[in-house]
């Protein structure tokens, strides 16, 4: 009986080892299977930013966990493993995907209508003075009378060139010259209403054909078009011929609803007034822009800008801006009637109210707050 009190006394501390280890160990794995980790959310991405792309660090959820299989099998060989089930309670939640941060939209265009239509025509050489007042011009003075007039208002620079690509793409690029081979690769207007889904032509008058190149060919000069100095449009021969098209389309588009939503026009060398007398752009823009003001596009929310790359003085405003003082007529059917407005603004302010308008986002120094918006000339909505 003692003999066999001693054997069933060994036998119980024996079983109780064997219960104690694996019970240890398997109290230990299951601390390595559920280690704690404060939770973790998708991180709100700062869209207020220049670039609002940040990249993250991975979860803490992606962290390797420790396996039951590689726990059971430190255990003695005499013990028995429990199931894989019973040492992992709290199996880890795959990671939720982080959304991809998307950039935040352009702020609303505070009194700034959503134009279904932007025409703008360019005319050169022309101080301020020059222009109002100038018996030589009574439609373009009748035009001031009725609508919305910037009455002071600055080209950029000199000479024309650099005051085409401030209206195009909000820099003169350094270019101080009307060079015909310097070529600029920068994003442009005709990029952003493209981007936005909108439709875009500039129409050349004496342009020989589609995407002509060359510097010159009758009234037409390459240093008043902007968008062949862009290289990616001059260097796309299709995209070129579809939007940089001769003036002579123009007429067609329009009467068959078909004109684009920003319409660019340069006149021939003649009719802007740069080789031709005041009196003789005044009379063309007087055969032009009534087609204009009769179209659905204009009528149905539409805006006119007629305004001139350079006056003759070095007059300028808004920091940057020397390009001498020049008219701005401002023509919707959405504008104050009879309205002079006396806020400082230039170039940079025609392109980012036309980007406004639309959210486009803003180039160059179209984005400085020295750039005023042209709201004044609108009516509140």
């Amino acid at each position: 009986m003692k003999l066999l009190s001693l054997r069933l006394a060994l036998l119980v501390g024996a079983t109780g080892v064997l219960i104690a280890v694996p019970t240890v160990l398997l109290l230990g794995s299951r601390s390595a299977a559920n280690p704690s980790s404060p939770r973790h959310g998708v991180a709100a991405s700062d869209q207020s930013d220049v670039n609002p792309f940040r990249s993250h660090g991975l979860p803490l959820a992606q962290v390797p966990t420790p396996s039951a299989t590689s726990t059971a099998a430190s255990a003695p060989a005499a013990a028995t493993p429990k199931p894989a089930a019973t040492t992992v309670t709290h199996p880890t939640a795959a990671p939720t995907p982080r959304p991809t941060p998307r950039p935040a939209p352009p702020p609303p265009a505070a009194g700034l209508p959503n134009f279904s239509h932007v025409f703008v025509i360019v005319m050169e050489n022309r101080e301020y003075n020059a222009v109002i007042g100038d018996p030589g011009a009574p439609y373009i003075n009748s035009l001031a009378r009725s609508y919305g007039l910037a009455t002071n208002y600055y080209g950029v620079s000199h000479p024309s060139l650099p005051n085409y690509l401030a209206l195009t793409a909000g820099s003169t690029f350094g270019i101080t010259s009307d060079c015909t081979g310097c070529f600029v690769s920068a994003t442009n207007i005709a990029d952003q209403v493209e981007r936005s889904g909108r439709s875009w032509k500039a129409y050349m008058q004496d342009m020989p054909s589609a995407c002509y190149l060359g510097s010159s060919y009758a009234g037409y000069a390459q240093k008043h078009d902007p968008f062949v100095y862009f290289t990616d449009i001059r260097n796309n021969a299709a995209r070129c011929a579809a939007h940089v098209v001769p003036f002579t389309q123009f007429g067609a588009d329009l009467n068959s609803g078909a004109v684009p939503n920003f319409v660019w026009i340069t006149p021939s060398m003649c009719n802007d007034m740069h080789d031709c007398s005041t009196s003789q752009g005044d009379a063309w823009l007087s055969s032009v822009v009534p087609g204009i003001l009769g179209s659905s596009a204009y009528r149905n929310n539409g805006v006119l800008f007629i305004t001139w790359d350079e006056g003759d003085s070095s007059a300028g405003c808004c920091g940057d801006s020397y390009g001498g003082h020049v008219a701005t007529v401002v023509i919707s059917p959405l504008a104050r009637n009879g309205f002079r407005s006396g806020v400082a603004e230039n170039h940079y302010s025609l392109l980012r109210t036309i980007e406004d308008a639309w959210r486009l986002g803003h180039l160059g120094s179209s984005g400085c707050a020295c750039s005023a918006q042209m709201r004044e000339y609108f009516r509140a909505s």
